[in-house]
C-alpha cells in the first residue's frame, strides 16, 4: 500500500476533479460517432468500449507516458517524453482533446500550484503538452506519489468518458456508476502495467476507436469536440 500525504492526496482529488477547468466534458474520444453509428447503445456496450481505450489505446499510452514524464529527470528527457506523447495521437481531434487539456492544465495548475519546473516546461512548449505528461511532471513536482497519480489519472479518463456515454445513448446516472465500478480490475491492471512500460514499446490497438474519431471530424451534427 502506497501511502498518500493529506496534502498530496488533496492536490490529486484537485486536479482529477470533473471541476477541475481543463474543459474535459467536452470531448467524447470517438464515442459520439459510435452512438451516432449505433455501434454503442447499451452500459455493457460502453463499458467494453472504455474499457478497450483504457486497457489498450490511448489510456494505456497515456499512462506510460504520465510514468514516464513523472520520472524525467532533465529537461531534455522531459521534452522528449512531451514530443512522443504528440506523436502517438491517431487522429486530429485525438491530438487537439489532448493538447488542448494538457495547455489548460498547466494554465490552472501553476496559478493554483505554482511551481518552477511547471513555468519551465510551460515556456518550453508555449503552453502546450499532452495531457498525462503535464498531470505527471505536475505530480512529481508536488510530492504526489506515481501510484495514485495513474490510478487517479485512469480513474478520471474514463469517467469522462462514461460521462460522455451517458449523455449520448443516453443512460440513467445509476447505469453509469454501474459501468464506473466494472472498470475498476480495468483501471487497475493498465496503471500497473504502466509502471514498467519502456516508452519503446508503447502504443494502442483500438482502431475501431480511430476510425471514429475519424469519421466524427465530418460529423454533420456534434455536441463534442472530438
Amino acid at each position: 500500500m502506497i501511502a498518500v500525504g493529506e496534502g498530496a492526496l488533496y492536490r490529486l482529488l484537485s486536479w482529477m476533479s470533473p471541476a477541475y477547468p481543463i474543459g474535459g466534458f467536452s470531448y467524447s474520444h470517438g464515442i459520439e460517432r459510435a452512438v451516432e453509428a449505433g455501434v454503442l447503445g447499451t452500459a455493457e456496450q460502453l463499458r467494453a468500449w472504455v474499457a478497450a481505450i483504457l486497457g489498450d489505446g490511448s489510456g494505456r499510452v497515456d499512462a506510460a507516458l504520465l510514468a514516464a514524464a513523472y520520472r524525467a529527470e532533465h529537461d531534455r528527457e522531459l521534452d522528449e517524453v512531451a514530443e512522443l506523447g504528440a506523436a502517438l495521437r491517431a487522429t486530429r481531434e485525438l491530438a487537439l482533446e489532448s493538447a488542448q487539456q494538457g495547455a489548460a492544465f498547466l494554465v490552472i495548475t501553476r496559478a493554483a500550484w505554482p511551481h518552477p519546473r511547471l513555468d519551465a516546461f510551460a515556456e518550453r512548449h508555449a503552453g502546450e503538452a499532452p495531457l498525462p505528461v503535464a498531470v505527471g511532471l505536475a505530480a512529481a513536482a508536488h510530492g504526489v506519489p506515481l501510484d495514485p497519480a495513474l490510478t487517479a489519472y485512469l480513474h478520471a479518463f474514463g469517467s469522462s468518458l462514461v460521462s460522455a456515454g451517458i449523455r449520448l445513448i443516453p443512460l440513467g446516472q445509476t447505469d453509469g456508476q454501474r459501468v464506473v465500478a466494472a472498470l475498476e480490475p480495468v483501471v487497475v491492471a493498465a496503471a500497473r502495467r504502466a509502471r514498467e512500460a519502456p516508452l519503446d514499446r508503447i502504443g494502442a490497438a483500438t482502431p475501431g476507436v480511430d476510425l471514429a474519431s475519424m469519421q466524427h471530424e465530418t460529423q454533420h451534427t456534434r455536441l463534442f469536440r472530438s
